[in-house]
């Protein structure tokens, strides 16, 4: 790839003394594993460019499974993330580093991301929407079709007011059994319009989610999860409880 294009890095690593290890996501070619040469090194122009959130111009070169990173420009200051939103950001980047295959076009996927880092920085309000609608998107461009305005047994329109279980592969089916794969007809709703007005749409989505995607993360756990885990404090008992 001899031109310029847009990315992020996902991910970086050191590699031999002076050099860093990167997955990157590009616009035109998804993820993409490059090799930044004397990136670490003291006088590496790219040294405060190469990192997450940062919005680059890049240029790499090479056949195989690893390219040579050629050029990489900052093109504004990286978005700002803090606290909660950078576990956020942290998550997502994982995220397509573990469920994206190396080089295969992601464009509109790109700008999904783009808005959810960038809706993330902007700091206004939970940060729950932004992650299960970037999350939603993402199964969409990995093929996995859902119907979730259909019952999957007859065919028929959900009812806002009906429970539905999940079944992989399948889809939802109307079920008097009320349990973790559950969801009312309202909840489905909200999932195939990525609005989600209240708490209890918000967990359903969440819910849905992790069930969806864990297929293809496998049974290794996320890191930036453990992470997150640990940055919430926990919570004090209430002292009417005490």
């Amino acid at each position: 790839m001899e031109g310029w294009q847009r990315a992020f890095v996902l991910h970086s690593r050191p590699y031999s003394e002076t050099s860093l290890l990167l997955d990157l996501f590009s616009e035109s070619e998804g993820r993409v594993r490059v090799l930044a040469k004397g990136a670490r090194s003291r006088r590496s122009q790219l040294k405060g460019a190469l990192q997450p959130f940062t919005p680059l111009l890049v240029r790499w070169g090479g056949r195989g499974e690893v390219k040579t990173l050629r050029n990489a420009e900052a093109v504004s200051l990286a978005l700002p993330l803090s606290g909660i939103t950078l576990y956020c950001g942290l998550y997502v980047n994982e995220l397509l580093s573990r469920v994206l295959e190396q080089e295969i076009p992601f464009s509109d996927l790109f700008f999904d991301y783009l808005h959810c880092i960038q809706t993330l920085a902007a700091g206004q309000g939970s940060p729950e929407p932004a992650l299960r609608r970037f999350e939603l998107a993402l199964l969409g461009h990995l093929g996995y079709g859902v119907d979730f305005l259909h019952c999957a047994g007859s065919g028929e329109e959900i009812e806002e007011t009906m429970t539905y279980s999940y079944r992989e592969e399948k889809g939802f089916i109307a079920s008097l059994v009320v349990n973790q794969r559950s969801f009312t007809g309202r909840q489905l709703r909200a999932l195939w319009s990525r609005e989600f007005p209240d708490a209890d749409s918000l967990r359903a989505a969440k819910r849905f989610t992790r069930m969806a995607l864990k297929p293809y993360l496998g049974g290794k756990p996320l890191k930036s999860q453990e992470l997150f885990r640990q940055f919430i404090p926990k919570k004090k008992p209430d002292a009417a409880n005490d």
